[in-house]
């Protein structure tokens, strides 16, 4: 059902935001999951307490994210007709780049669309990609973002780093959904703290 990957990636690729607190890591470990985990929108997503921002910890590579280098964050702020606007930014070697577009529901639980191309062009099916949290923290602390095809994927955080034993779950996680994760691009900050610890 992705129905433009790029544009997805384009799309998360400024830092659609979700991963976990470190502080909460040692209480909230997920469950290992057998690989071969269905890949699938997570049941329930309660969009007020999504909303707020969130730092990427690590991605797939994106075409549209390829300047960003670090500090990428996602900012998710409910409008009152039940949409989403999406503000994502990320740091280059050039500034600060800034992307804003809108989400909105798209079936049960997690599953979403998002678009970044002007409102106007909103009624067009193909301005809207798939935008699945595939996986959550209970508290709302981390997420997953993907879709359908396992081309894309954001690991999120409410925090700039996750303790490195829960970031390492969550990985594995992602791999038994069936994501390739073998060039998965690590945020600066995540980096660092594995290295120190």
């Amino acid at each position: 059902m992705l129905r433009c990957p790029a544009l997805l990636g384009a799309i998360l690729a400024l830092g659609l935001p979700l991963a976990a607190h470190a502080e909460a890591a040692a209480g909230a470990m997920p469950a290992a999951l057998p690989s071969g985990t269905t890949n699938a929108p997570v049941e329930a997503l309660d969009l007020e307490r999504y909303a707020g921002r969130w730092h990427e910890v690590a991605r797939l590579p994106m075409f549209f994210q390829r300047k960003c280098i670090g500090d990428t964050t996602a900012t998710y702020t409910s409008r009152a007709d039940g949409s989403i606007e999406v503000r994502n930014a990320c740091l280059t070697d050039e500034g600060v780049i800034e992307s804003t577009g809108a989400a909105r529901r798209a079936g049960d639980g997690g599953a979403l669309e998002v678009r970044f191309a002007p409102g106007w062009l909103g009624w067009l099916p193909m301005v809207w990609a798939d935008y699945w949290v595939v996986d959550l923290d209970p508290d709302y602390q981390w997420a997953v973002v993907g879709g359908p095809g396992q081309g894309a994927l954001w690991i999120l955080a409410r925090e700039t780093t996750l303790d490195p034993a829960l970031f390492e779950r969550i990985r594995q996680r992602a791999e038994a959904r069936g994501y390739r994760l073998a060039e998965l691009v690590v945020d600066p900050a995540q980096r660092d703290r594995m290295a120190a610890e």
